[in-house]
Formats: C-alpha cells, sequence, structure tokens
C-alpha cells in the first residue's frame, strides 16, 4: 500500500467521489482529497505518491470548470490515476480528454478507469451504483495498479476516444426553484460555476454559467430543486431504456 494518495475530484451530486475514494482506499493508507468544485478554496499542488483525479462525464466530455481547475496542477513526472464517472449511458471522448489534459500538466498517467455512478439526472439509470459488484472490481484495480506501480513497469496508458473531441453538452436551460424554496441559499454556495444568486431573497440561475452539474439539486434541504419539467421528460425518453441496462467499468493499465 502507498502511505498517501491526493484525490483531486469533481463531484456534483457524489458519486464521483464515492467511487475515487473506494478505488483509493484500495491503493493507499491515508487520502488527502481536494474537491475541484469548491469555488472558495485554491487547489493545493500535490506532494504525495500519487495523484487521483476523477471527474464526472457530462455528455461524453468532462466538465470545463474541472478542467480549469485541473490547470492550476503542477505534476512535475508525478504518477497520476484518472478516473471517470458516468451514468451508464456512454463515456466518449471524456477519459481521454482528462488524461490529456492531466498529462499536459506534466503528470505521468499510470492507469485509468470509467466507472459507473448513478445518473445525477435520471436516478432510476444506474440506481445504487457504485454498489458492492463495483466495490470489488475498483479495489481489484487498485490492487493492480499498485502491483504495476511497485514493479516499475511503464506507466503509459491507452484509453479509447476522439480527438478532436465531439461537442460538449449545451443545453439553454437551469434547474428550477419550487415554492416550497425557503431561501437557504444552499444552492447558490454549492454551484461550482456561481451561477446562481439570491435576487430579493429568490434564487436566479444564469443561463450562461450553468452547466447542469445538478449540484444544486442534490443538495437542497428541501428538495425545491429541480429539472424543469419539460427537460426531464426529454431525459426520460433519452435514457429510459437504460434503466434495465447493467454497463460494467472498464479498466485500462
Amino acid at each position: 500500500m502507498l502511505n498517501m494518495t491526493e484525490l483531486y475530484y469533481f463531484s456534483p451530486t457524489g458519486g464521483t467521489k464515492m467511487s475515487a475514494e473506494i478505488f483509493c482506499e484500495g491503493i493507499s493508507k491515508s487520502v488527502k482529497t481536494m474537491d475541484l468544485g469548491s469555488r472558495d478554496k485554491a487547489v493545493e499542488k500535490p506532494t504525495g505518491e500519487l495523484a487521483v483525479v476523477a471527474v464526472p462525464v457530462f455528455g461524453g466530455r468532462i466538465p470545463s470548470v474541472a478542467a480549469e481547475r485541473l490547470n492550476e496542477l503542477e505534476g512535475n513526472g508525478r504518477k497520476a490515476v484518472t478516473l471517470v464517472v458516468y451514468g451508464n449511458r456512454a463515456y466518449e471522448d471524456a477519459l481521454l480528454e482528462l488524461n490529456n489534459v492531466v498529462k499536459e500538466r506534466g503528470f505521468q498517467v499510470a492507469a485509468s478507469a470509467a466507472l459507473v455512478a448513478q445518473h445525477s439526472m435520471i436516478p432510476e439509470v444506474g440506481k445504487g451504483r457504485p454498489d458492492d459488484r463495483d466495490r470489488k472490481s475498483i479495489l481489484a484495480f487498485a490492487g493492480k495498479v499498485l502491483e504495476k506501480m511497485e514493479s516499475g513497469s511503464d506507466v503509459s496508458v491507452k484509453v479509447p476516444g476522439n480527438d478532436p473531441y465531439k461537442d460538449g453538452m449545451n443545453m439553454p436551460v437551469t434547474p428550477i426553484s419550487l415554492s416550497s424554496c425557503n431561501r437557504c441559499g444552499k444552492c447558490t454556495s454549492v454551484c461550482p460555476t456561481g451561477a446562481i444568486r439570491l435576487e430579493s431573497s429568490t434564487p436566479v440561475t444564469d443561463t450562461e454559467k450553468c452547466i447542469l452539474c445538478m449540484a444544486c439539486v442534490s443538495a437542497c434541504p428541501e428538495q425545491a430543486r429541480i429539472l424543469p419539467p419539460p427537460l426531464k421528460e426529454k431525459m426520460e425518453q433519452m435514457l429510459g431504456a437504460l434503466k434495465s441496462v447493467r454497463r460494467e467499468n472498464e479498466y485500462f493499465l
């Protein structure tokens, strides 16, 4: 086991962090976590034996806000493991994009994975994941990564994807607040892009800044933030067939 791993994660609804923490548990005695979605904290530079970088997949790409925060890092030749976490549909170019970003910051990517978690917009898709079966496979992967690092073998890894990447997700809609909203301000504080502000104690969301990460929906204590019904219906139509499908995690060493 490694002594210490630094986990850099962007996890608006918790699934990415949960998956990444399982991996870190299997490879390191201690873990230092850094939230790429926090607007109040600078991204600390890595000092440990391994950096684990975990981000969700948005429409086959990685979130631009996560890529921007990662650009603050300097790898200086350190080894990294990259993880993309997706909602049981597809990860497309996201893992390749993440690896390219991480390599550009001076890291050596030793291993990568595409992991499945519960979908942030349609929770019935990938419901309950990561589950016990995922946990066992992620821990097994962590063991193989550790063996690879200890063997001193070539750290290069190849992952699927296309470059140029597919166009990023662009939906000119945002979550909305119901009348049950008590104006607590929680949504404004958790929004990673600062898209939500209170005007006359009412949440107002900037369409240009919102990335539909669902952090505000997940964090609302009154469950008063929701997707607009037309978008919810559209997503149900697009993803409904995946409710009975189980995608398996993919690992690259």
